[in-house]
C-alpha cells in the first residue's frame, strides 16, 4: 500500500482530465480542484486502486467519479459498467445529482438505486442502459436476485464512506456484491476512517492500493463553537425558533420521529420555515424537504440521527440540539454537520432542569466544559450565541 499526502496540481487539466469534463465543471463554478480530488485523480485515471481517507464535505464524489465517468465504457442493457455503492438513499442521490453533469459531458449516464422508491421504475431504467449505478446495498442485492441486472461487466467499483457502512452494519451486504464483481475491475474505497473492519475491505478488495489521506478539521470538536442553553418546557419551542430566525440554515435534531414532526409543525407556527426528516414519511416528502433545505427555500431541517446520516450540505449556519445527544458520539456526528469544507460551526444544546447532569457528563467527554446559561425565548442573546460568552456571568 503507497500512502501520498502532497498536492502539485492545481487545475483539473493538469489531473488529465479531458476538456468535455473540465468544461462542464467551469459551468458550475468548479475550477479548482479540492485537495482529496489533486491527489486521487490522476491515480484513479491510470487505473490503480485507490483507497482515500477523507471526511464528508472534502470533495470526493467528484475524486471517484469523474475519473471514473472518463474511462468507463458504455453500458449495455442491465450491464452497468460502473457501481458506487453508497449506504443512505439520500447520499444515492446527491451523489449522482453532482455527477450527471459531468456524465452527459461525456456522453454517460448515471442513476441512483434505492429503496423505498418504486423498483419498477429503476427496472425500466436499468433495462434501457445505465453506465454508472449509485446504489445503497439493499437494494442492489434485491435487483440484483431479480436478475434485473448484472455486475458481470462492472470494472469500477467505488465504495463510499465505508465508516458509515460499517456502523449501520451493511458491509456484509457491501461485500456480497464485491464478491460477485467478477470482471477485472478497479475498486476505489473513501473513508473518514481506516481502521477495523474498514481495513478488512481494502485487504480484502483492493489490489495494492494507492493510499491517499486529507487531513481535515471540519469534524473536530476543538474547533467549533459551542454553547448550552437550559430551557423550560412551554419555553422550548420559542427558543429554538428564535436561535433559527437568526441564521440562514439550521439543523435541529431531536431523539424520536414523533418529536420531529411535532416541532417541525409548531416552528411553523412560529412563524419559522421547517419540516422534519425520517424513515416514516415518504420518499418524495424526504427528498424535497433535503432539496429545498440545501437550495435554501427552507430555513429549518428537523431530523433523527439515522436521518442525518444521509445528510451532506454546506454552509449550515447551526446545528441544534432540542433534544441532547445518547452519548458523545453521537453528538460529534451531529455536530459534524455544520463544520465543514473547512468553514468552523456553531452547536447549540437546549437542556431541560432535568437534563443538567447528563449534560454535565457529556460536556467532559468532549472536553467542552462550561456554563449552562439559562434564557428565555426573549433573551437577545439567543440572536448571536456565537458572541455570547458563557462564562461571563
Amino acid at each position: 500500500m503507497t500512502t501520498t499526502t502532497s498536492t502539485t496540481s492545481t487545475t483539473f487539466s493538469e489531473l488529465g482530465l479531458n476538456d468535455d469534463i473540465v468544461a462542464a465543471l467551469a459551468e458550475r463554478g468548479i475550477t479548482v480542484p479540492f485537495p482529496i480530488q489533486q491527489l486521487t485523480i490522476a491515480n484513479a485515471l491510470a487505473g490503480r486502486d485507490v483507497c482515500g481517507k477523507a471526511q464528508t464535505g472534502s470533495g470526493k464524489t467528484l475524486a471517484f467519479g469523474l475519473p471514473v465517468l472518463q474511462t468507463m465504457r458504455k453500458a449495455k442493457p442491465k450491464r452497468p459498467t460502473g457501481l458506487v455503492l453508497v449506504p443512505t438513499r439520500e447520499l444515492a442521490n446527491q451523489v449522482c445529482d453532482e455527477l450527471i453533469p459531468p456524465a452527459a459531458a461525456v456522453g454517460r449516464t448515471a442513476l441512483a438505486i434505492y429503496g423505498g422508491a418504486p423498483i419498477e421504475k429503476q427496472i425500466a431504467r436499468l433495462e434501457k442502459g445505465v453506465d454508472l449505478v449509485v446504489a445503497t446495498p439493499g437494494r442492489m442485492i434485491d435487483l440484483l436476485d431479480r436478475k434485473a441486472v448484472s455486475v458481470a461487466e462492472v470494472h469500477h467499483v467505488v465504495v463510499d464512506e465505508a465508516d458509515r457502512m460499517a456502523d449501520m452494519g451493511f458491509l456484509p451486504q457491501v461485500e456480497w456484491i464485491l464478491r460477485n464483481v467478477e470482471a477485472d475491475h478497479q475498486t476505489l474505497l473513501f473513508s473518514a476512517t481506516l481502521d477495523g473492519v474498514v481495513n478488512t475491505l481494502i485487504r480484502r478488495y483492493q489490489r495494492d492500493p494507492v493510499m491517499h489521506e486529507v487531513e481535515s478539521s471540519e469534524i473536530t470538536v476543538e474547533e467549533m463553537t459551542h454553547r448550552f442553553v437550559a430551557v423550560h418546557k412551554l419555553d422550548k419551542v420559542k427558543v429554538a425558533a428564535a436561535i433559527a430566525r437568526s441564521t440562514n440554515r439550521t439543523l435541529i435534531f431531536t431523539r424520536t420521529k414523533v418529536m420531529a414532526d411535532r416541532l417541525a409543525r409548531d416552528l411553523v407556527t412560529q412563524g419559522v420555515d421547517a419540516a422534519p426528516i425520517h424513515g416514516d414519511l415518504r420518499q418524495t416528502s424526504r427528498e424535497k424537504s433535503l432539496r429545498d433545505f440545501i437550495s435554501g427555500k427552507l430555513k429549518v431541517l428537523v431530523a433523527t440521527d439515522v436521518a442525518a446520516r444521509g445528510i451532506h450540505v454546506d454552509d449550515v449556519d447551526v446545528v441544534l440540539q432540542y433534544d441532547p445527544p445518547s452519548d458523545h458520539k453521537t453528538y460529534v456526528h451531529r455536530a459534524g454537520r455544520t463544520a465543514r469544507a473547512g468553514e468552523s460551526g456553531l452547536v447549540v444544546t437546549l437542556s431541560m432542569w432535568d437534563e443538567e447532569l447528563e449534560i454535565k457528563r457529556l460536556q467532559k467527554r468532549i472536553s467542552q466544559v462550561m456554563p449552562i446559561g439559562e434564557m428565555f425565548s426573549n433573551d437577545a442573546r439567543l440572536g448571536d450565541l456565537a458572541a455570547w460568552d458563557p462564562t461571563d456571568g
